[in-house]
């Protein structure tokens, strides 16, 4: 009996499955990226409000005033126990410096607007202040905030959820307000805000353009206009992935998620072959972890590689690095080395060790 013939099977692209695929692809990393920004939205209200309240009750009188550092290492305490991390002294601190440096604004027309502080106020809970916006600049302006437009600025009871009251007020994300943060001035941390909001700056572009000196480089430029739209054209080291948004630190932190992460074809080859790249290093490594993720004042840093030898009785940081061998990665390599000697090394361990894979 002959057998059936059977279809000749379909090409995927002759039915324009390509572009099928490639719409599905682009509307899910557009979802994960609209996901990431909108619990971003939420982090950055939060932490505002809570800076809010340690600051109002730091000011609650003498007594609460000279609990100084026993209310950082309490408060840390308490809310690490119940939430996880997120909540050490530091992370408090810049909570509470994020309230002392932004103000939330209502518009004449009802809309919240959240800028720079430039006039150190004594709001109460409830009350309601004149203050100086800081609009983002025009291309041909000179580059500090304006204050020629006084909003009310409205001081919400505790009570009120600060995300249902303020919602999308800070355009940018926590990391964001992380890095302006470290500028000292209000007027230059206004322009640095304004014009990563205005070019869709990345936390590296706004992060280079902060260590560049961008806002002295313009203000003493007499090509203003041509300083600025330069500076809004990225780099390619400033891009950032999808992953980079969802698997950012401080996301990771407020939700208390698991920190899992993979960066490089060369780091999953290794770990997919550890117990070949161990034997070749030599007897006596054990692996500790991968991407163990450090952070160093405000900035996040990720070690590749975190081994052990029992020999030598300490641990092995490995960086690895894709192209050639540079100053920088020396330097960092110290600062790994500098962070494990006083946060990851045990009494009884000798000094670690750093290898730079190039």
């Amino acid at each position: 009996m002959a057998k059936r013939s059977k279809k000749a099977a379909v090409v995927p692209h002759e039915l324009g499955y390509d572009e099928l695929l490639i719409g599905i692809s682009d509307l899910l990393e557009r979802a994960r990226r609209m996901s990431a920004r909108s619990v971003n939205s939420i982090l950055t209200t939060t932490y505002w409000e809570i800076g809010r309240r340690v600051v109002e009750f730091e000011q609650g009188g003498k007594a609460r005033a000279e609990y100084g550092e026993g209310l950082w290492k309490r408060l840390a305490a308490d809310l690490t126990a119940k939430y996880g991390r997120g909540f050490s002294k530091s992370n408090l601190a810049s909570m509470r410096g994020f309230y002392q440096g932004w103000e939330i604004f209502q518009t004449p027309s009802g809309k919240s607007e959240a800028h720079v502080r430039f006039v150190e106020s004594n709001a109460s809970v409830g009350g309601i202040l004149q203050m100086p916006s800081g609009k983002s600049l025009e291309p041909d302006q000179t580059p500090i905030a304006s204050q020629d437009s006084p909003l009310s600025l409205v001081v919400r009871p505790p009570s009120e959820t600060p995300t249902a009251a303020y919602p999308g007020v800070f355009p940018l994300a926590w990391s964001h307000y992380v890095q302006l943060m470290s500028v000292t001035t209000a007027r230059a941390r206004a322009f640095y805000e304004a014009e990563a909001i205005r070019g869709g700056w990345s936390v590296r572009q706004l992060d280079r353009q902060i260590s560049t000196q961008f806002y002295e480089r313009t203000s003493h430029s007499k090509r203003r206009a041509a300083m600025l739209a330069k500076g809004q054209i990225a780099k390619p080291e400033d891009a950032t992935t999808v992953e980079d948004e969802v698997r950012d630190p401080y996301l990771l932190e407020f939700l208390n998620l698991k920190d899992e992460y993979s960066e490089s074809e060369l780091e999953d080859a290794l770990i997919r072959h550890l117990e070949w790249f161990l034997l070749e290093l030599g007897a006596g490594f054990t692996f500790v972890a991968r991407q163990k993720r450090i952070r160093v004042g405000d900035t996040w840093y990720r070690i590749d590689l975190l081994l052990y030898h029992r020999g030598l009785r300490c641990l092995v940081i490995i960086d690895l690095k894709t192209g050639a061998f540079t100053y920088a990665d020396a330097g960092q390599m110290n600062l790994y080395l500098n962070y494990a000697k006083r946060h990851l090394m045990l009494p009884d361990e000798a000094d670690p060790v750093g290898i730079i894979l190039c």
